[in-house]
């Protein structure tokens, strides 16, 4: 164990980049903030009195969502908060006079993630009481003047199929923020249109990392539904066949790792052992043992990166490997009576290659004029087409609803479970 403690041996690589934005940060807030070496409530002339508490002291304990594996809590410390600022600092732009609005609560990383974002930055911060998919969460953002708006692709598709955004006015939105799933190309090019085509910044990150360690940026051309580059604090390496990282810029499709030092990531566990989730078994880059994460990500030809979903969620199909992610965009697009469609690989029960089964959500659940031959047909002709010739789906099943965690991430490991333990054919 002691060897696994020294090879995590913390280096401050970032410590200047992150000193002179907290200066910038404190040289933003107005003075009436900050009085006799501690915050004053102008309504209440409450003065609170700062505590002093080393960096590394717990504010909070947040659970991950157990998209895959077993759920973990995870200490958040006095450095959470600023990573999350830093990111909607450098990535979004959120800064004085902004109004930030992202559905959310707090029981998942976002909500706390929202209020440092925000307030430290100076924003204001629009809460909505109820469902974000109807018509009055959309009245509430044309009010509310919000400015920067957060969503999940999920979300989106229900507006776009409802049409409930149609009538309100989000002309003052200057930039839309996207995470939690993989992006659709299409879906956001009409969220864009929806505030005169402003951008969306993805960003992606984690419980564990305090933000996120991949997003866009309003600094760089874009690409729809794709990241531009690494978090600030955090360098990204894509892992090879080998198991050891490609090189710098080239193309490829592998797991992601992370350098082992990234500002305001995770340092434990509550009741788990931190060395063993997230660098037991990594490989090395200079000599230091990379982080792991789990997600499935490409690096294209011109240098953006595109998630595939988790790396637990990759199928092999007849010695092929392929992320869920890219054949479920394709069903998506098949037929416009889809709402949703989740790839799984299940093993068949008397052994041999996996077998790829869709399972498929409809927009209007109740109907019955549903030919789920014909659609497995459209299903390979697609998949064929714009992926594999070899791919071959082996069975197509409908859901009402797939199964969710509770921050909205599609529990594929559960639709996998089901299959295998009722057979193929078997409705579940």
């Amino acid at each position: 164990m002691a060897e696994e403690e020294n090879s995590l041996e913390y280096t401050p690589t970032w410590v200047v980049a992150f000193i002179c934005f907290i200066i910038v940060l404190l040289s933003l807030l107005p003075e009436r903030f900050l009085e006799r070496g501690g915050i004053l409530d102008s309504h209440l002339g409450v003065e609170y009195i700062a505590v002093e508490k080393p960096a590394g002291a717990c504010t909070n304990i947040l659970f991950s969502s157990g998209t895959t594996g077993e759920p973990k809590a995870i200490p958040w410390t006095n450095i959470s908060p600023l990573k999350s600022a830093a990111d909607a600092w450098c990535h979004m732009d959120v800064h004085q006079g902004d109004v930030v609005a992202w559905p959310t609560n707090l029981g998942w990383m976002m909500g706390p993630w929202l209020v440092y974002a925000s307030l430290i930055n100076g924003a204001c911060m629009a809460l909505y009481n109820g469902s974000p998919l109807g018509p009055a969460f959309a009245k509430f953002v044309q009010d509310a003047e919000v400015t920067m708006l957060g969503v999940i692709p999920s979300i989106v598709r229900t507006w776009q199929n409802s049409n409930s955004t149609s009538g309100y006015d989000w002309s003052r939105i200057r930039c839309f923020g996207s995470t939690g799933e993989a992006s659709n190309v299409d879906e956001y090019l009409w969220l864009m249109s929806r505030a005169h085509y402003k951008p969306v910044i993805e960003y992606c990150g984690g419980t564990e990392i305090g933000g996120s360690f991949i997003t866009g940026s309003l600094l760089q051309p874009q690409s729809l539904a794709a990241f531009s580059t690494a978090a600030m604090g955090c360098k990204l390496f894509i892992l090879g066949e080998d198991g050891n990282p490609l090189p710098p810029d080239a193309e490829g499709v592998g797991e992601l790792a992370l350098c082992p030092h990234v500002f305001g990531a995770s340092s434990s566990l509550l009741n788990g052992n931190h060395y063993n989730v997230y660098f037991k078994g990594m490989p090395t880059f200079q000599g230091q043992v990379l982080r792991r994460h789990g997600d499935l990500f490409e690096r294209t030809s011109k240098g953006y990166y595109r998630a595939h979903g988790r790396a637990d969620d990759t199928m092999n199909l007849g010695g092929i490997k392929v992320g869920s992610i890219e054949i479920e965009r394709v069903c998506n697009s098949v037929d416009e009576s889809v709402l949703e469609t989740a790839a799984i690989g299940v093993p068949p029960p008397t052994g041999g290659p996996e077998q790829l089964v869709i399972a498929v959500v409809f927009k209007d659940p109740e109907s019955r004029n549903h030919n789920l031959n014909l659609m497995k047909k459209s299903f390979n002709s697609e998949i064929q087409k714009k992926l594999n010739p070899l791919f071959k789906v082996s069975s197509v099943v409908t859901l009402p609803s797939l199964p969710r965690t509770a921050t909205n991430k599609v529990m594929r490991r559960v639709l996998r479970q089901r299959l295998t333990q009722t057979g193929l054919n078997s409705k579940l």
